[in-house]
């Protein structure tokens, strides 16, 4: 036994705290330039789970996936505590809860309930140039509200739509591709990994004017496409559109949600601007703006739900399932990805050395279109927030010298990031959430592995485009 501990020793876990500090050894915690790869064991479990238990064992994963995730957690936090004693297991706990999911739940709540109080009302009929013209819609807006609040705001207009369709599966594909990802590339606010950019000091519209061209590249080419397979679909199908005795004019029912949802990216734009000091809860140090930020959501929660009608929540097919699935599968993966990244972190003196080698040549300048694959290639399988970061820090980590000198490294860090999260379910935290609520109203989405190989087949050709065109 103690042979079998000090092997364990030799290769400790992922904790999370270091992962704000980098290679360097964070106080009694362990040096992760020493992590072995072997503590990503469980989040490759929690992947499989999610990837294959929906199609071998569907009754078994439907009504207990949250159990099935939970054990993958205790499958990392048992050998922690082992090894390490049950304290430091539970502080490690407490640190992912604090610093990393509380927030993000509270804030991926506050986006869900009060899209889901939105009604887009109008006679809206899911012809290929409709359907083509909301997924323009949705992308442009989601740098504007983010990709989880436009997502939301559109996705059941969409359902509604192409509610008489038979063949529609791939007009929400493509929703995750350009809705839940790529729309939000364009300003801080749009997606998560670009916030972290602009609280580390990359300025508001940066993104803006560096990654315009590179969005309009992917969204024009992705909307041509789709607008193509829709038409051939459409032709194919010859679908018989409802008749409407009377067509209902476009209009917004619930529009104090719109008001809360403005209240949202508020709170999150002053979480960059205003940073008043730290508390200590439990051991943990916690920002006093985060604090407050996870008090107004749940707050802005609470009042879309007192000031909505149930019926308007009925009409616009409201349920809290997705949520429910969102959150207990990304506490999860939040937990056991954590190895991963700290294994990152500790750049050319961790377990993925070769793979940091990649990032420069032999002197020693960074290569953007490897900074882009790798980012990317990352960013598709883990949280692409903390992968930016990961990268952002590896090539510098200036933000400033970025901007300028690095501009098209940190151009191509911000793209894998962002445009690449939509190739799989849990690239992005919108993707499983469209696809929970799809499936709540009937649609059979594509499993796991299904949805890669649409990835794999439209996304990944593009992004090898992307890159010739502007990352070699």
């Amino acid at each position: 036994m103690a042979e079998w501990k000090e092997t364990l020793r030799a290769a400790p876990l992922a904790l999370p705290a270091i992962l704000a500090a980098g290679p360097a050894t964070a106080a009694g915690l362990m040096d992760p330039r020493q992590i072995s790869l072997l503590w990503g064991l469980p989040f490759a479990g929690l992947l499989l789970s999610i990837a294959l238990l929906p199609l071998l064992a569907g009754r078994l994963w439907h009504h207990h996936y949250g159990k099935i995730a939970a054990g993958w957690v205790v499958a990392l936090l048992l050998p922690l505590a082992a090894v390490f004693g049950p304290e430091m297991a539970a502080r490690e706990a407490w640190h992912i809860l604090a610093q990393e999911y509380i927030p993000f739940t509270a804030l991926l709540l506050a986006l869900y309930t009060t899209g889901g109080g939105v009604l887009l009302r109008g006679s809206l009929v899911g012809t290929p140039a409709t359907n083509t013209a909301l997924l323009a819609v949705g992308t442009m807006i989601a740098s504007i509200m983010g990709t989880t609040g436009a997502s939301m705001l559109l996705i059941r207009p969409v359902l509604r739509a192409n509610a008489f369709r038979r063949r529609k599966v791939h007009t929400f594909v493509f929703f995750i591709f350009l809705v839940s990802n790529i729309g939000g590339s364009l300003t801080p606010l749009g997606d998560p990994p670009l916030y972290l950019g602009f609280l580390k000091g990359v300025s508001f519209f940066w993104t803006t004017s560096h990654l315009f061209l590179e969005f309009a590249f992917c969204a024009v080419l992705l909307l041509l496409a789709y607008w193509l397979l829709d038409s051939w679909i459409w032709a194919k199908e010859q679908p018989s559109p409802p008749v409407l005795a009377v067509r209902e004019r476009p209009g917004i029912e619930g529009g104090v949600n719109v008001a809360l949802l403005g209240a949202v990216l508020g709170c999150v734009l002053l979480q960059g601007v205003w940073q008043p000091g730290e508390v200590v809860i439990l051991g943990e140090h916690l920002g006093i703006e985060r604090l407050c930020a996870v008090g107004a959501f749940l707050a802005v929660t609470l009042a879309s739900i007192r000031l909505t009608s149930p019926q308007l929540r009925e009409a616009n097919g409201f349920a809290w399932g997705a949520m429910a699935e969102v959150a207990k599968l990304f506490a999860a993966i939040f937990v056991c990805m954590a190895p991963l990244l700290a294994i990152l972190r500790a750049g050319p003196e961790g377990a993925a050395a070769a793979l940091v080698g990649l990032t420069s040549d032999a002197a020693g300048q960074p290569i953007p279109w490897v900074y882009f694959w790798l980012t990317g290639a990352l960013s598709s399988f883990l949280d692409n927030a903390p992968t930016y970061l990961v990268f952002f820090n590896l090539a510098g980590g200036d933000a400033g010298v970025l901007m300028r000198e690095g501009a098209l490294t940190l151009a191509a860090i911000s793209c894998g990031a962002v445009f690449m999260g939509a190739n799989s379910y849990i690239g992005n935290a919108p993707n499983f959430m469209v696809k929970a609520i799809v499936e709540e109203q009937g649609v059979r989405m594509p499993g796991f592995f299904g949805y890669c190989g649409w990835a794999l087949a439209i996304l990944i050709p593009l992004f090898i485009l992307l890159t010739l065109v502007f990352f070699r």
